[in-house]
């Protein structure tokens, strides 16, 4: 017989809030400078939103960078289900969808962007989804929040924030878009 104690489920709290929804609004705006800076111009640029929260970030760009370039920037959506080599954490029938790409990648400088940059392997799921719809010029990885704790040799181009974290420790990146608030919080596992 056995007294070990039954399984408590992990209970995430909030430790605090690193962005309000007006800093996430001026991070933007920096980052879509820098984007076009580093790009000379939007020639030949497209941005591309990894999904979930990569979408809407991605679609605030281009429009901050339509109204900087007075040309807009074309965008895509990936999404990467089928590439992650983390199925298993994604439950036992991962959703698959599809990836919109409504121009060619082909010979394009591509911004991937996504919320947050942990292990790095979202982002290689989002590099192979990438180049199997073609081959872009350049890539470039553009992360609102950058957390360290990679586990793959990746590294974005555009930062938003750089925040230190522990392993117990999670980034929730909240939008409008998706989730009806605009904030980033950092939660911690009790």
């Amino acid at each position: 017989m056995s007294s070990r104690a039954p399984e408590r489920p992990v209970e995430i709290r909030e430790k605090a809030q690193l962005m309000s929804a007006s800093e996430i609004e001026r991070t933007l705006i920096r980052l879509a400078h820098e984007i076009v800076e580093k790009n000379n111009g939007t020639d030949d640029l497209a941005l591309v939103g990894i999904r979930r929260r990569g979408v809407p970030l991605a679609e605030r760009l281009a429009k901050i960078i339509q109204r900087i370039e007075k040309k807009p920037v074309p965008v895509g959506t990936l999404d990467i289900t089928l590439y992650r080599d983390d199925l298993s954490t994604l439950g036992p029938k991962p959703v698959v969808q599809k990836t919109e790409l409504e121009f060619p990648v082909a010979g394009k400088r591509v911004v991937l962007v996504d919320d947050v940059l942990y292990t790095g392997r979202t982002t290689r799921g989002a590099l192979d989804a990438l180049f199997h719809e073609g081959r872009p010029k350049r890539v470039q990885l553009c992360v609102l929040i950058d957390r360290g704790h990679r586990e793959l040799p990746i590294e974005a181009a555009f930062i938003g924030r750089m925040v230190q974290t522990t392993e117990n420790q999670i980034i929730e990146v909240k939008l409008r878009e998706v989730d009806n608030a605009e904030k980033v919080l950092l939660m911690e596992k009790q």
